[in-house]
């Protein structure tokens, strides 16, 4: 039975990763019994970091630790091509990292439906949800779950489009297309780096309100709140608090 007392984390230990991810590139191919999380990380050491050369011998670099927890590893890809010098322990991804920057791939399985902790990803009211905060996306993917890791995100969500017509995730949409067999899927690109904690997916039967917001400089951006049908008439206000505030960030900083 794992202890449910939170482990105090102290800045004194702090240390800084020994690598850094650039871009996480995720498909969900969202399913009612299972989930495929299919990650692809842009990765570069951190060159700041120093790591014991007793312990290390010159030639070899730091291994690559990533968290994950209730994951079913299918596969690793290193730069493209398939990849063992790995190793999966207590919650724990190890890999053997070759090069100073690569691309690593891998494919997990999740069970969303199983999922009573509200953490990672699970299902709620037929609803596919993401709570990630504060070490929740390590239930996602193997990963650097850690609020130092900044990365952009660019997400593609895959689900039954009668089910789950409604496909949301971080940054702006940038494409969507059918599969032809009853599935649909939708891409969301974040230009902005985050950590893995602020990460949000919500699949499902959604309505919308709509309203629109001018910028200072005359840019005219669309704004959407989603939620379940029945609460549609709760989010005039909302809205209203929503361009409010866009105003005054506006007039405050510029």
């Amino acid at each position: 039975m794992k202890d449910s007392q939170p482990k105090a984390i102290y800045l004194k230990d702090y240390q800084a990763p020994d690598y850094w991810i650039d871009h996480t590139d995720l498909t969900f191919d969202l399913f009612e019994d299972h989930t495929i999380v299919t990650s692809t990380l842009t990765i570069h050491r951190n060159i700041d970091e120093k790591f014991d050369d007793k312990s290390v011998s010159s030639h070899q670099l730091p291994e690559l630790v990533l968290v994950g927890d209730d994951l079913e590893l299918i596969s690793v890809e290193l730069d493209g091509a398939p990849f063992s010098d790995f190793t999966v322990e207590g919650g724990y991804l190890v890999v053997k990292a070759p090069v100073d920057h690569f691309l690593l791939k891998t494919v997990c399985r999740i069970k969303p439906q199983d999922n009573t902790s509200l953490e990672g990803l699970y299902k709620s009211n037929g609803m596919f949800c993401t709570q990630c905060e504060a070490e929740g996306f390590r239930k996602i993917t193997y990963y650097l779950d850690r609020p130092d890791v900044m990365s952009r995100f660019t997400t593609k969500i895959v689900a039954d489009k009668s089910a789950y017509p409604v496909l949301l995730s971080n940054g702006n949409e940038i494409d969507r297309g059918e599969l032809g067999n009853g599935r649909h899927w939708v891409t969301w690109e974040d230009p902005f780096k985050k950590p893995s904690y602020l990460f949000a997916l919500v699949a499902g039967d959604l309505q919308h309100v709509e309203d629109h917001f001018t910028t200072m400089s005359g840019r005219e951006v669309t704004l959407r709140i989603f939620t379940e049908a029945h609460n549609i008439d709760q989010c005039d206000h909302a809205m209203i608090s929503l361009k409010k505030s866009m105003k005054w960030d506006e007039e405050v900083y510029g």
